[in-house]
């Protein structure tokens, strides 16, 4: 069986049903199921099991035996929380406890970490394990995705596979539940159905034009995609960055929501709230030579064709993956 945490959340229900369409519905789904509205993320997905993310570790001691792989994408993924407690406990202990238990009961083992972890970017977006231990996340979701890379790092014991994914800006069906924190292109969709325009926020800093902000867009199928693979394939152990190894502005991903609905731009700009100013990246873009050098060698989804996909596949028909 493959056991899937946060099965109710984005990234996990699509890996969920991406894995169903490769004909695996053995299938262990975790997460917190009391929230109604992520039922439809998982509700039509095939699946052997659903068990509480409470009580998880203490099921996986009693069945580790049938496990033969854990994806764990179970995480707060809030970046504006600032509670560190909350991450230390949803993210940091529970994340290194399921690796200790994959290593005790030798099964491999995929996380998520994240790009937040480079911080501003001033080592880079280099995946090498050298410039772990010096990178400067500029919130506690980064934070904490950076504490548990180097805890791992430092183990002298590990699963017989393990890979540790830095998402960089994942976008895609199954996000409906995510509020402030879906992405740029779901909260574009409703704007531009409500008002006829999308709202984007203006640059703060002298180099970067508004609009021009600079992230790496990646398709969250392209996400499952790769999962798969390390799956099938289990490479090296280590981190992979996980995104396409191109950045796009921001500007680029409203313009093609509305191109998706059959509109000309109608953009405006707004100031960036001042809670989240001094702690927004400006430029993000995976270095893949790593991925791609273990073995993964399928083209990223581009960003015009995924917002495309994305809206008039899913969007529009207000329909789940």
């Amino acid at each position: 069986m493959i056991v899937i945490t946060g099965a109710a959340g984005f990234i996990a229900s699509v890996v969920a049903g991406y894995l169903n369409e490769q004909g695996r519905t053995d299938l262990v789904l975790v997460d917190d199921f009391s929230k109604k509205q992520k039922e439809n993320n998982y509700k039509n997905k095939a699946y052997k099991l659903l068990v509480d993310r409470s009580v998880f570790p203490s099921w996986l001691k009693e069945n580790h035996a049938d496990v033969d792989f854990i994806v764990h994408l179970g995480a707060r993924t809030d970046t504006t929380e600032f509670d560190w407690n909350i991450f230390v406990e949803l993210n940091v202990n529970y994340t290194e406890r399921l690796f200790s238990l994959c290593t005790e009961y030798e099964i491999p083992f995929v996380y998520a970490s994240s790009a937040a972890t480079y911080g501003a970017g001033e080592l880079g977006y280099s995946d090498s394990h050298d410039v772990v231990g010096s990178l400067k996340p500029l919130n506690p979701y980064g934070r904490s995705k950076n504490e548990v890379d180097k805890w791992i790092l430092s183990q002298r014991k590990c699963p017989p596979f393990w890979a540790g994914l830095k998402f960089f800006n994942v976008y895609g069906p199954n996000e409906y539940h995510k509020g402030r924190m879906a992405s740029v292109i779901l909260h574009s969709f409703h704007q531009i159905k409500e008002s006829d325009e999308v709202t984007l926020f203006r640059s703060h800093r002298p180099d970067y034009v508004d609009g021009q902000q600079l992230r790496d867009f990646i398709y969250v199928k392209d996400i499952a995609s790769v999962i798969l693979f390390l799956i099938e394939r289990r490479p090296e152990n280590g981190l992979y960055n996980l995104g396409t190894g191109k950045a796009r502005s921001f500007y680029d991903l409203a313009a093609n929501t509305f191109r998706a609905m059959n509109l000309e731009p109608n953009i405006r700009f707004i100031d960036m709230p001042l809670d989240i100013r001094d702690k927004y990246q400006y430029f993000t873009e995976a270095k893949m030579d790593k991925l791609r050098a273990a073995g993964y060698n399928k083209p990223f989804t581009s960003l015009e064709d995924g917002v495309c996909d994305y809206v008039r596949n899913y969007l529009a028909p207000n329909r789940n993956f």
